[in-house]
């Protein structure tokens, strides 16, 4: 089975509550397979909506990073960004 990208794309509004989530997000992260590939680094916006912090993590399989959201690890991280951020977020299936 392939794996898959979680790829979000993110205004953050709160840097403070945003912050609480990021570093509480890691370990369950971790915990389903995930590893980061790109983390708010340097980007080019070409088309569509700008979002200033942009995020890529691969997991073993969609499976994995669906898992991983619906956590009660990582609600709780993210019930930090609630509020804190406007977000888009969506898990590919990686070409093998």
């Amino acid at each position: 089975m392939p794996g898959a990208y979680w790829i979000a794309h993110v205004t953050v509004t709160d840097e403070e509550a945003y912050g609480r989530y990021a570093k509480l997000a890691g370990a369950p992260i971790a915990a389903h397979g995930g590893r980061f590939l790109a983390r708010g680094g340097r980007y080019v916006q070409l088309e569509g909506n700008d979002r200033a912090r942009n995020v890529v993590a691969h997991f073993p399989s969609v499976e994995a990073a669906v898992a991983c959201y619906r956590s009660a690890e990582y609600q709780e991280a993210l019930s930090h960004a609630r509020g804190a951020s406007v977000r888009d977020l969506v898990v590919v299936e990686a070409v093998e």
